[in-house]
């Protein structure tokens, strides 16, 4: 289905369910020797009124609770009697079985399920589900449309409230730009809010906001627990929010001046005749929003790696050119990578990328004899192309609640580790000499 469809959907609901599925969500549809055939439902949505109210229909085994229900799968047209049933002497979870076993084959990790409750029925069905893989981009604005953060798993929403800007910030906008078309201030208005903040001041602002928050003065790796996860939080939510405020008055400045500079925008006739025309103008917008969107998420996570080692005291080059590469950072510096007399243990290449697709294969072109690490807040990555970039050398740093998380494919790879593994037991451990002698002594 595409965005609008998806968007109609949510729009005749009265509310509306999201679940980052499982890999025991799903695996039952690629294994056909497995004899599960359905989701788990969490207790909080059992209890919740989401789902029909479960009896026990059999008086023999008073601890199996059931239902049927219709539910209308639209990706696939169905129309299925789907099933709830929770054994209540083995846990909390609810099984939803009976759904379209292709909408969970082939499924990139930490997809969604999406479902909701129809204001009206249809086709004596109450309640709709669909599955949206996480490597679609449906799924990326799904996350975006309701700010799901980095943490999520599963929730309610309610459509209704779940889309609205906080009525201060968006008020206070508006005011500004109404009061600047009056002033007739609005190409001053324009020409500040187009000057987006660069990668390192949005970065070093998520970063502080973090610090704060958590009452430290620094992000040294080797002070903090969890050093993959605070990452995470300062990339995916902290500064992903930071941004979407800045963007947001950015973009509509810019549409607010597509329409009345460039098209003499008043009201009436005007409104249509400046949308009509200013139409490619605002495509390209909103392209190059897209655009920017991520390429400034990749520059970001790079600033955040360089605060984790420099917090560290790790010696580091960074973007240093070697053999036609450009590696994102070189520990301990670019001089002793490239030293013929060192061992295999003497040197690191570390990369940094938000998310992975294909482009994890980039890090592989150049052999520089040495461990190839590859830092990511990605929890999309399958198992296969874990276990190909594992033939390649390459070892996955991933925040520690994704090594062990259900969502991902993490967990039993022996290629894949914490960034607290790294900065430990690679470098602490493993290259001790190097890993907090401070970079003079490593200067190139």
């Amino acid at each position: 289905m595409n965005w609008f469809e998806i968007l109609e959907l949510i729009g005749k609901s009265r509310q509306v369910l999201i679940k980052k599925l499982s890999r025991n969500d799903c695996s039952w549809a690629d294994d056909s020797g497995k004899h599960q055939n359905g989701i788990y439902i969490p207790e909080g949505i059992r209890q919740s009124g989401f789902l029909p109210p479960l009896i026990n229909i059999n008086p023999d085994k008073p601890h199996i609770l059931e239902a049927q229900f219709k539910t209308l799968w639209p990706s696939t047209g169905e129309l299925k009697l789907s099933n709830l049933k929770h054994y209540s002497n083995k846990g909390s979870e609810l099984h939803f079985t009976r759904v379209p076993k292709e909408e969970f084959a082939d499924l990139t990790p930490a997809s969604l399920l999406l479902g909701g409750i129809f204001k009206n029925s249809i086709n004596d069905a109450a309640h709709w589900f669909l599955v949206l893989d996480s490597a679609c981009e449906e799924a990326e604005l799904l996350e975006s449309l309701f700010d799901l953060d980095s943490e999520f798993h599963c929730s309610l929403f309610d459509p209704a409230t779940a889309f609205k800007e906080p009525l201060n910030e968006t008020d206070a906008l508006i005011g500004e730009m109404i009061s600047a078309l009056k002033a007739d201030t609005l190409d001053k208005f324009i020409a500040v809010a187009a000057k987006l903040p660069t990668p390192a001041h949005m970065a070093s602002a998520a970063q502080s906001e973090y610090l704060r928050a958590h009452e430290l003065t620094n992000l040294d790796p080797y002070a903090i627990p969890n050093p993959g996860d605070a990452i995470m939080k300062i990339s995916r939510d902290i500064e992903y929010s930071i941004y979407k405020r800045v963007e947001r008055r950015h973009r509509a400045a810019e549409v607010l001046r597509i329409l009345s500079v460039e098209n003499g925008l008043k009201g009436g006739e005007s409104l249509v005749n400046a949308v009509v025309r200013g139409y490619p103008a605002l495509d390209a917008t909103f392209l190059s929003a897209s655009q920017h969107r991520k390429s400034r998420a990749g520059r970001s996570f790079e600033h955040h790696i360089f605060r984790l080692l420099t917090d560290g005291k790790i010696p580091f080059d960074e973007q240093a050119v070697t053999g036609g590469r450009r590696p994102d950072f070189v520990l301990p510096s670019l001089k002793w990578l490239n030293a013929v007399d060192r061992d295999f243990n003497g040197a690191v290449i570390l990369s940094a990328k938000t998310t992975l697709r294909e482009r994890w294969k980039q890090v592989t072109l150049e052999k520089f004899n040495c461990g190839l690490f590859l830092a990511t807040v990605d929890d999309r990555i399958s198992a296969s192309a874990i276990d190909d970039m594992g033939t390649h050398g390459v070892t996955l740093v991933v925040p520690e609640s994704l090594k062990k998380s259900k969502d991902t494919c993490y967990d039993l790879k022996n290629n894949v580790i914490t960034f607290a593994d790294f900065f430990v037991n690679e470098l602490a451990t493993k290259r001790e000499k190097f890993a907090s002698a401070g970079k003079d002594k490593f200067k190139s």
